[in-house]
């Protein structure tokens, strides 16, 4: 099912399309949908936001700070970086997993891309990381959810992510940013509206849109991710 939002909803942060996954997975316990958000950091289930993350330069760049409740690592994302969430039924983790990567990886191929999964939940093109991905359950359904670089600005990303002391620094631009790459550098053809278009199909056998109630329900779950003890302390 692909899901989208009221027409004239204006743009909303990524706590909310986070709290829409977990109203989709409780209430329907499937969905996929495509979103992009403003400068922000996304901190993961248990990470230590100030060993993660320069909060002072988010601050002072207006780069918001959230924190999901999949596991993994800090990820920095902006417009240019597509979001992908994709609720499915309950099934084990890594049977879900593969299954969803090789499907994204399957798409990108068909529209000229060399993709191929890895290990860590990845896919890389020529070598580069485009799409990282992270999964958490529900009662009612498996939440994937994961970034594919289109075309994102990196300038800040570096900064964003790298808190005080050399070590943090270093793993930063090391682990990161030496190994992203957006598909529109790799392939500079590649239309992001037949992209999005592609995954639509891939994922997808339907549409609706959401209520003005639904949109209510999302916004209840969403005060959860904007508690500060939320982002700044780890989901127990």
């Amino acid at each position: 099912m692909t899901l989208t939002l009221l027409p004239d909803s204006a743009p909303r942060r990524l706590s909310f399309y986070l709290s829409l996954e977990e109203y989709l997975s409780s209430v329907y316990g499937e969905g996929f949908f495509l979103w992009e958000t403003a400068p922000c950091v996304i901190l993961g289930r248990n990470q230590d936001a100030p060993a993660e993350v320069n909060l002072d330069y988010c601050r002072s760049h207006q780069i918001e700070v959230y924190r999901r409740k999949s596991g993994g690592g800090c990820v920095y994302s902006g417009p240019g970086n597509l979001m992908i969430s994709c609720i499915v039924p309950p099934a084990p983790v890594q049977e879900s997993f593969t299954a969803y990567l090789q499907s994204l990886a399957a798409t990108l191929a068909s529209l000229g891309a060399e993709a191929v999964t890895t290990a860590n939940n990845d896919i890389l093109c020529g070598g580069s990381k485009v799409s990282g991905n992270a999964f958490f359950s529900t009662p009612r359904a498996g939440i994937i959810h994961g970034t594919l670089l289109y075309d994102m600005d990196f300038s800040l990303m570096q900064y964003a992510l790298t808190p005080s002391g050399e070590k943090l620094r270093k793993h930063a631009v090391a682990s990161v940013r030496q190994r992203v790459a957006n598909l529109k550098e790799l392939y500079p053809t590649l239309d992001e509206t037949v992209l999005k278009a592609a995954l639509t199909q891939t994922f997808s056998s339907g549409s609706r849109v959401l209520t003005t109630e639904e949109m209510q329900r999302v916004e209840q779950i969403e005060r959860s991710y904007l508690s500060p003890d939320f982002i700044l302390g780890k989901v127990r």
